[in-house]
């Protein structure tokens, strides 16, 4: 199955959670990702300070995070259809459970 391919050229955090993207074809998206960020591997992007450390990657020419979240060019492109059925998987990813530390109360 073919699918355009788009390249990220310009990223900013324009408020909490929400990113604005521009991309190769002039198209201009601001991507609310709060609904999103659930599961092991979104779910710790709720962390203001981690979240604002997204960047453009220059091999996959997306959006990606340090703690290795990233999303596909063409979903962030096409956000305003792609984004309701982002939601609604990540109705169904379980939260990150508690490392061994936090279980303990911390050290």
């Amino acid at each position: 199955m073919d699918h355009p391919l788009y390249r990220v050229m310009w990223c900013k955090v324009i408020e909490p959670f929400v990113v604005s993207v521009r991309f190769d074809n002039g198209v201009q998206r601001e991507v609310d990702f709060r609904p999103v960020l659930r599961g092991e591997l979104y779910g710790a992007l709720r962390d203001r300070t981690l979240f604002e450390q997204v960047r453009l990657d220059p091999d996959t020419w997306t959006l990606v995070w340090p703690n290795g979240a990233d999303f596909d060019p063409a979903t962030l492109h096409d956000w305003p259809d792609a984004g309701p059925r982002m939601r609604d998987m990540a109705r169904g990813w379980p939260d990150a459970r508690p490392s061994p530390v936090d279980e303990r109360g911390g050290r």
